[in-house]
C-alpha cells in the first residue's frame, strides 16, 4: 500500500492536492499502469507545424510580434519547458486568469507541447519605440 501512495504522489504535480474521493481500485489501477512507465516524467516532443496551426487562438490576444499590449505578455521565444510549466499552471488553476484557465483547460499535453515548440522557435522581437519626427 505504501508503494501505491508513493507512486500516486509522484504523479501529482507539485502543490496539487490529492482528491479524497479516489477509490482504492482507481488508485491501484493507476499504480499498476505506472509501474511500467519510465521513472521520470515523460517528455512529449512538440510538433511545430501543429503548434502553428493551434496558435491562432493564442495570437487573438498575444502578439506574434512579441510585443506587450494592454498588459498581455509576449509568449514568443520562451524556453519550451518554461512555456509548458506556465500553461499547465493556468490549466491546473494555480494561476488566476479566467480567460487563460478556460483556454488552457481545453488543451491536451500534446497540444501544449506543440504550442511550446512553435512559440519557442519564434525569434524574440523586443518592443520598438518609434520616435516622433521633431522639426
Amino acid at each position: 500500500m505504501a508503494e501505491i501512495a508513493k507512486i500516486s504522489s509522484s504523479l501529482r504535480p507539485a502543490g496539487r492536492k490529492t482528491c479524497s474521493r479516489i477509490g482504492f481500485g482507481t488508485a491501484l489501477t493507476l499504480a499498476l499502469c505506472c509501474l511500467g512507465a519510465p521513472s521520470g516524467a515523460e517528455v512529449i516532443k512538440g510538433d511545430r507545424d501543429f503548434g502553428e496551426y493551434l496558435s491562432a487562438v493564442c495570437v487573438t490576444c498575444h502578439q506574434i510580434s512579441g510585443k506587450t499590449t494592454g498588459g498581455i505578455p509576449p509568449i514568443v521565444a520562451w524556453p519550451e519547458d518554461q512555456f509548458i510549466a506556465v500553461i499547465n499552471s493556468y490549466r491546473w488553476k494555480d494561476r488566476d486568469n479566467l480567460v487563460m484557465q478556460t483556454v488552457t483547460a481545453q488543451l491536451t499535453d500534446e497540444e501544449i507541447a506543440a504550442l511550446a515548440a512553435y512559440f519557442g522557435a519564434l525569434p524574440s522581437q523586443p518592443d520598438i519605440k518609434i520616435q516622433p519626427d521633431v522639426k
